[in-house]
């Protein structure tokens, strides 16, 4: 290990606490400007409560959601059923709530492991650089060169269709986001003084790669918030082709191909599933805007 001096920053290893991540303070000041935009304040309000309705949709549903009773199908709204029954007289309200659950799971899966891939991808390759760097990239160029839909629709097609290899088949196409932004921010952080501070004071490898991920982790939480609203409309998408959920699963797009020959006679029957996947998509989208704003406006360094 080189003598600090070597790298020209004896004065700032006395100033090394001024490096620090403040976690607590910062994390305070986001949720504090948060809540100053309404747009983002809408958005944190409209997701929250479409988390707490999948978490409580077992207290929240009025019905079993896969209960048939073909002599109570079609019906309008009621004390009973909140917004009437489909075809089979299953409660709507009851499959929406459902639904909620069913898409924030996959969605939460599906990004967890995207997320892992790429992040972890992105960091080999723009902390190691050099030929792994250049492979790695080369590896992800190629994902990126196929159209996604078409390479997701290959997968689970190829797979079979069923949840589980739904979202294999979305994590297959979905790290290269991720991994091309943090290999971005690693190659410029690496460079930065206090990442060379660090390299002074005999910090190893690891705990470097860790001191860097904890000052990038803002884009990639902004990603994260803005691709779920991406991933809660491809599930609905890729089910309503019959790739996702099957049959009888309450699910927003089940829902919406259930209901597909009924768009003229019982409109509200796609109308229900739509609104709900909107407002999921508008919700995520207007916080993740408002985390960009919001760290793009000032240094969370």
């Amino acid at each position: 290990m080189q003598d600090y001096k070597s790298f020209g920053l004896e004065n700032k290893l006395e100033n090394l606490e001024e490096y620090r991540f403040d976690t607590g303070k910062n994390v305070f000041k986001i949720i504090l400007d948060l809540f100053m935009d309404k747009k983002t304040f809408l958005g944190m309000i409209l997701v929250l409560s479409i988390c707490l309705i999948a978490i409580f949709a077992p207290v929240i549903a009025p019905n079993d959601p896969l209960l048939v009773d073909v002599t109570k199908s079609l019906q309008g709204s009621s004390s009973q059923f909140w917004l009437g029954t489909d075809n089979l007289g299953r409660c709507e309200a009851s499959r929406l709530i459902w639904g909620a659950r069913a898409s924030l799971t996959y969605a939460i899966e599906i990004l967890s492991i995207t997320v892992c891939i790429g992040v972890i991808i992105g960091l080999i390759s723009g902390y190691i650089g050099g030929t792994v760097d250049h492979v790695i990239m080369a590896i992800t160029n190629v994902f990126m060169s196929f159209p996604s839909v078409v390479l997701a629709l290959a997968i689970a097609g190829i797979l079979g269709p069923s949840n589980r290899n739904l979202i294999i088949a979305m994590s297959c196409i979905s790290w290269t986001s991720y991994a091309r932004i943090v290999r971005g921010l690693v190659i410029e952080y690496k460079e930065k003084d206090f990442i060379l501070v660090a390299y002074a004071t005999g910090c190893s490898h690891f705990k470097v790669v860790i001191h860097i991920l904890k000052n990038i982790i803002s884009p990639i939480v902004i990603l994260a918030t803005l691709e779920v609203g991406n991933i809660i409309l491809a599930i609905a998408g890729y089910s309503f082709i019959g790739l996702g959920s099957q049959p009888p699963a309450p699910e927003w797009g089940v829902m919406l191909n259930d209901s597909k020959t009924y768009l003229q006679t019982q409109p509200q029957l796609l109308v229900y599933p739509g609104i709900a996947i909107a407002i999921t998509v508008m919700a995520f989208n207007l916080l993740g805007e408002g985390l960009k704003d919001k760290f793009s406006g000032g240094n969370y360094e």
